[in-house]
């Protein structure tokens, strides 16, 4: 067994069925249930009660869960003690972005930086937003993209850029003709939007509830390229912002914006109150800003 089957274990109990535990791991059912088996295999116990509607932890799962939520603090308070030496010895960056944050930072930013800074060790990791956040407030990575709103009382946030959020309809669409839309023109229309793991979602299906209708999600999906096909063949609309929609191409899409509040994309930098944060992390804030600045005043183009 290792830290990562002990993470397994502590979603399966916590969400207390397999499938909602393998999405959020990003695994397969079939998966999470092997990690599962080889647990209670090593324990020679059983650590679930399997029921009708998912799974109970049995009672010596639940002092396994106890010593596995220890287990896993002390190693995160572990790899971070570690890596604050790096980072005075060496420089270490270890970045986690939010999806379609480094199609807008740009990846020329990223290899720029580190032809600047060979000395200083550099690693990334992309996943929806919500994932992002959760890894970062458990102890991975030592800097983050993500998108607002953050919790100010666990990171120091630096605002980098923001972007209205639109609709994006296909030109035969009936909504094409109009020069601006509503949450209400939503209802009843096919949506292609992006998971529960991304905040753009609930932002939306929100604001429809706010509305009083429930939206008509056709599918969820964790890339925006699915959206942009199915809007594509007009097979329904989605919602994105237009630096996004643009890398995709395509001329028989509208994107339109909205009129009856604020719907934006706002992309942050994150670092953890209270935590030294090393000079390679300083280093990469400032050229990141830097290289923003550069790409809004046209002296780098995106």
């Amino acid at each position: 067994m290792n830290i990562r089957d002990f993470n397994v274990f502590i979603v399966v109990a916590e969400t207390k069925h397999l499938t909602k535990a393998s999405k959020l791991l990003y695994m397969t059912p079939q998966g999470v249930s092997k990690v599962i088996k080889n647990l209670e295999n090593e324990c020679d116990c059983e650590l679930f009660l399997r029921t009708g509607n998912g799974m109970e932890l049995s009672e010596c799962g639940k002092r396994f869960y106890e010593y596995v939520r220890r287990a896993k603090s002390e190693y995160h308070d572990m790899r971070n003690d570690i890596l604050r030496i790096k980072q005075k010895e060496h420089g270490v960056v270890d970045l986690l972005s939010a999806f379609g944050i480094l199609r807008l930072v740009t990846p020329e930013c990223i290899q720029d930086f580190k032809q600047k800074y060979p000395e200083i060790e550099f690693h990334y990791r992309e996943c929806p937003d919500k994932q992002i956040e959760r890894w970062f407030r458990s102890g991975e990575g030592n800097v983050a993209f993500s998108l607002a709103p953050c919790d100010e009382e666990l990171y120091d946030v630096l605002e980098f850029e923001t972007f209205q959020i639109k609709l994006l309809v296909n030109k035969e669409h009936p909504l094409s003709r109009k020069k601006s839309v509503t949450i209400q023109d939503l209802k009843d229309e096919p949506l292609y939007i992006e998971s529960g793991e991304f905040k753009i979602h609930d932002m939306i299906v929100d604001k429809c509830r706010e509305a009083g209708f429930e939206p008509n999600i056709i599918f969820e999906t964790s890339g925006f390229s699915l959206c942009h096909k199915m809007v594509r063949e007009n097979k329904g609309i989605t919602v994105t912002v237009d630096f996004i929609s643009d890398d995709m191409g395509v001329s028989n899409m509208v994107l339109i914006p909205f009129s009856d509040g604020k719907y934006e994309w706002k992309i942050c930098m994150l670092t953890r109150k209270n935590e030294v944060v090393g000079n390679g992390v300083d280093l990469f804030q400032k050229h990141v800003k830097e290289w923003m600045d550069k790409i809004r005043e046209g002296i780098i183009t995106r």
